[in-house]
């Protein structure tokens, strides 16, 4: 299995706190409206691209309830609040959350696209196929899509969007003043896309960015999420919480991938991960144990009903054996919430201990001294557990400790960069440009 020589660095900003995370608001260095304070997200990206991060990534969900993490029940729009990071930053990447689910084809090409140019060639989708099955109702829907049809939807729609990038050849406006040329019509190419769920004429209204179109994210686990992955994406977003289950995802995937007809090495997986680093080991391993066991068991128990459609849990009895759920996350969160039902099943677990099965899930597996983290990224990336991480982003002073004092134990070993190599994401990353399918 082909191995990258450099990690691929990401940072995915919680602003007050995402699944699990409680408490982080309380931190002083986080102001209270971070989620939605455009200058907090500006600086963090400058953080990031001080260090020579490849990209920041923005994940966004548009359903909530009042039990769901803070983060989640204020925050930006995704592209808008990218857009906004582009003029502050130069070289770093800028991925966002967009649904196949509801958003049609056309807006989300023109939106990207826009993204795309302003930034210089920057851009990054992350392709979802809603998991919130209330979001339907924030749609004029009175169901969510099932399975197939979400799944199905997302590849159609990459497709269509991948089309609509192309409706102009790169020499399409000349823009000579002196012959009076704005616009070569025969460069112009109308999609005309016919499918099962979608019907776009075209063309799109702008022109490709110096990166030829924006790079396509997916994030799923389901069979149906990695059959997309391995047939669209250039980069994975995924979680593993040990070296194996990494090695085994990133080996389905990659074999997926050459099964479809694609190079394997133009497939990154980048998984989330959230390092705890302190002066010592000891140090670093008493913080952990502090957040785990500080997390809010209530808050706990309602985050458990997300994946299964934001179910109540709290309406049964936490000693008794785990409710019998039937369907319950068919529409929802499939995978994650059949993964719950199995272990509860196969261990005869309550409740109460799979609410604290979730809390423990959430520890870390890069904890220690700057040296102890450096030294296990690099036993998981040579061993061929991703082609690089999303860091998680909340405190200021923690993120620091890792690109100031991890990562130069990193670039030592040559295994973190020192300086971008292009001024595009496709760039950095060492994708190809896309050819342009109406290139003569």
């Amino acid at each position: 299995m082909a191995a990258r020589k450099q990690l691929v660095l990401g940072a995915v900003f919680y602003g007050v706190g995402g699944p699990g995370q409680h408490h982080t608001w309380l931190s002083p260095e986080i102001p209270g409206d971070a989620s939605v304070d455009i200058r907090w997200y500006i600086a963090r990206a400058q953080q990031a691209e001080a260090a020579k991060f490849d990209h920041i990534f923005i994940v966004d969900s548009q359903f909530i309830t009042p039990d769901s993490p803070n983060h989640y029940l204020n925050r930006l729009e995704p592209l808008t609040l990218l857009s906004a990071v582009a003029v502050h930053t130069t070289n770093i990447g800028l991925v966002g959350t967009l649904t196949t689910s509801y958003n049609d084809p056309f807006n989300l090409a023109r939106r990207l696209a826009s993204l795309d140019l302003i930034s210089g060639g920057r851009a990054g989708w992350n392709v979802v196929a809603t998991g919130d099955g209330g979001t339907a109702g924030n749609y004029g829907r009175k169901e969510h899509y099932d399975y197939a049809a979400r799944y199905g939807r997302a590849l159609e729609s990459v497709k269509v969007v991948q089309g609509l990038w192309d409706s102009y050849e790169d020499d399409a406006f000349p823009r000579d003043k002196e012959r009076g040329v704005f616009f070569d019509k025969s460069k112009q190419h109308p999609l005309h896309h016919v499918g099962e769920h979608f019907q776009v004429v075209g063309p799109l209204n702008i022109e490709r960015s110096p990166q030829g179109q924006p790079v396509i994210f997916q994030a799923g686990d389901s069979d149906e999420g990695r059959d997309l992955g391995a047939s669209i994406a250039e980069a994975i977003f995924t979680h593993a919480a040990t070296v194996e289950q990494a090695v085994a995802f990133r080996t389905d995937l990659r074999a997926r991938a050459a099964a479809k007809g694609r190079d394997p090495d133009h497939v990154l997986i980048v998984p989330g991960f959230n390092p705890i680093i302190a002066d010592t080991d000891e140090e670093a391993r008493a913080i952990e144990a502090e957040r785990v066991g500080g997390k809010d068991f209530d808050r706990a128990l309602k985050e458990l009903g997300r994946p299964f459609g934001w179910h109540d849990f709290t309406q049964y009895d936490l000693d008794a054996p785990f409710p019998e759920l039937g369907d319950a996350g068919a529409r929802s969160f499939k995978t994650q919430a059949e993964g719950i039902k199995k272990l509860a099943r196969e261990h005869n677990l309550t409740l109460r201990q799979v609410v604290q099965r979730s809390i423990d899930s959430q520890r870390s597996p890069f904890v220690g001294s700057p040296l102890t983290v450096a030294n296990e990224i690099q036993r998981w990336f040579e061993a061929g557990a991703f082609d690089g991480l999303n860091i998680g982003v909340a405190v200021p002073s923690e993120f620091a400790r890792f690109t100031d004092q991890v990562l130069p134990i990193l670039r030592e070993r040559g295994i973190a960069r020192t300086e971008y190599a292009s001024t595009t994401l496709r760039g950095n990353y060492g994708l190809p440009v896309p050819a342009n399918v109406n290139a003569r």
